[in-house]
């Protein structure tokens, strides 16, 4: 079992990333509001990134996982092209797993939502992995 990982330390960690790679991001949201948790441009590539932590309760992971996908698709009512789960990489090694589990509808996921992506952060570590749908499958 990895260690817990606040939401608001994964987003941070990623947000601080993102800013010195050069994207330019939105103010981080206040308590209790709603929308996308990171906004990041650079030149014309934008992503819509929802951010979840990593919980010590499995079934508290999943509906995590669950929220943050609905989430995260529903962002293309904005308009994005990249629609992206950031989590972090101690989730990376339940996303198998749970991809075979739901196989049928992972790889539906996947022909539906080319826009999505999923991105490991590594909060200790201070770096993030981009992954496309298929690509923790």
């Amino acid at each position: 079992m990895g260690s817990i990982v606040k939401n608001e330390d994964a987003e941070k960690c990623l947000s601080e990333l993102l800013n010195a790679e050069g994207y330019e991001l939105n103010e981080p949201k206040k308590q209790g509001e709603t929308g996308v948790d990171i906004l990041a441009t650079k030149g014309k590539e934008t992503f819509h990134i929802g951010v979840i932590g990593y919980k010590s309760s499995p079934p508290a992971r999943a509906k995590d996982f669950f929220k943050v996908f609905f989430r995260a698709v529903s962002r293309l009512n904005d308009g994005a092209t990249h629609c992206v789960i950031a989590i972090p990489k101690q989730t990376a090694r339940g996303l198998p797993l749970r991809a075979k589990q739901h196989r049928i509808a992972w790889e539906r996921i996947e022909k539906t939502f080319p826009e999505l992506e999923i991105w490991f952060v590594d909060v200790e570590n201070r770096i993030y992995e981009r992954r496309g749908w298929r690509g923790v499958g």
